[in-house]
């Protein structure tokens, strides 16, 4: 089993825009990066052409050499079981075997696949918000929302490396049908397009620049715009409601929240603190801290350098 500290780990964070690589070393410094934009249109050969390219300049680094283990974090779904992914904005991938077709290229070195929202949180547990609590839920708020769970002082990637999948518990029961099939999803209420739309449904108007986004929602809600204000809250009260359920499951004592909607900043994070006492009311949830992430668009790949290491028995 490896443990020397001057190994390290190729990870790469493929999403639906770009495809980033990294070789990682102990301290969670990134020493060689790499980055193609991910021809999402494009057919399966085209995207993994770019995620060859991506590892083959990793590769050229001169620290290659120390490299002893590769790991993927990636949009979802994925399936670490079978080893392969399904991202929705990647159209072409559709149970795309990811896990095999850069272990091939990885000259034998073991893969590591999770799903985005797993690497984040372990991202934030070895190197961010969360480090050193052994029990810690990692989210990201964007387009999608996604989590990953930390419990024991390790990552909980769980058989498929969805575990902690928060987007998609129900807090509306009869709530608006999510693309997912279910209904009334944290999702379907706190994302940013989610957010946006409500927003715009109860009277919310962009200002000059036309732009409709969770950022413009936010900044109107600064400026004390009601229908702003209103759709904040509702995305906070769905998020403190699936924060509560999960800390009533798995006892966690602290919620990292990441991604473009958290940048709303006190617009997000006053409500969801003040709501998350409506719902996490027996004594053993009552403390979860609420704190926004710390590691940026850098947490896939510390993420996905952590679950290979965990897996790997890398690092101690």
């Amino acid at each position: 089993m490896h443990t020397e500290v001057d190994a390290l780990v190729a990870a790469l964070d493929i999403g639906g825009t770009k495809i980033a690589g990294a070789l990682v070393d102990a301290r969670g410094r990134l020493l060689a990066r790499a980055r193609r934009a991910t021809p999402a249109q494009g057919d399966a050969a085209d995207v993994m052409d770019a995620v060859a390219e991506t590892l083959a300049e990793l590769a050229g680094s001169a620290h290659w050499p120390r490299t002893v283990a590769v790991g993927i974090g990636s949009a979802g779904p994925v399936d670490a079981a079978a080893g392969t992914v399904s991202p929705v904005n990647v159209p072409a991938w559709r149970g795309f075997p990811l896990v095999a077709e850069v272990a091939a290229r990885a000259g034998g070195r073991p893969v590591t696949l999770v799903g985005d929202g797993v690497a984040m949180a372990a991202a934030e547990h070895w190197q961010g918000a969360a480090r050193g609590r052994a029990n810690a839920l990692g989210m990201v708020v964007s387009t999608g929302v996604g989590g990953g769970l930390v419990l024991d002082g390790r990552l909980h990637p769980g058989p498929t490396g969805n575990a902690g999948h928060i987007g998609h518990i129900t807090v509306d029961l009869d709530g608006d049908p999510c693309p997912c099939g279910g209904r009334g999803c944290v999702e379907r209420i706190a994302s940013g397009p989610n957010i946006a739309a409500r927003a715009r449904e109860s009277g919310w108007r962009p200002g000059p620049d036309g732009e409709v986004s969770a950022a413009a929602v936010a900044a109107s809600a600064r400026a004390g715009d009601e229908a702003a204000l209103a759709s904040f809250a509702r995305a906070a009260q769905a998020l403190a409601a699936g924060i509560a359920a999960t800390a009533t499951l798995v006892e966690i004592e602290i919620a990292v929240i990441g991604g473009g909607v958290a940048g709303a900043g006190e617009v997000l994070f006053g409500p969801l603190r003040q709501r998350l006492a409506d719902y996490a009311t027996l004594s053993f949830t009552g403390g979860v801290e609420i704190v926004p992430a710390r590691l940026g668009s850098d947490a896939g790949l510390v993420g996905a350098a952590a679950a290979a290491a965990q897996a790997s028995g890398l690092w101690g």
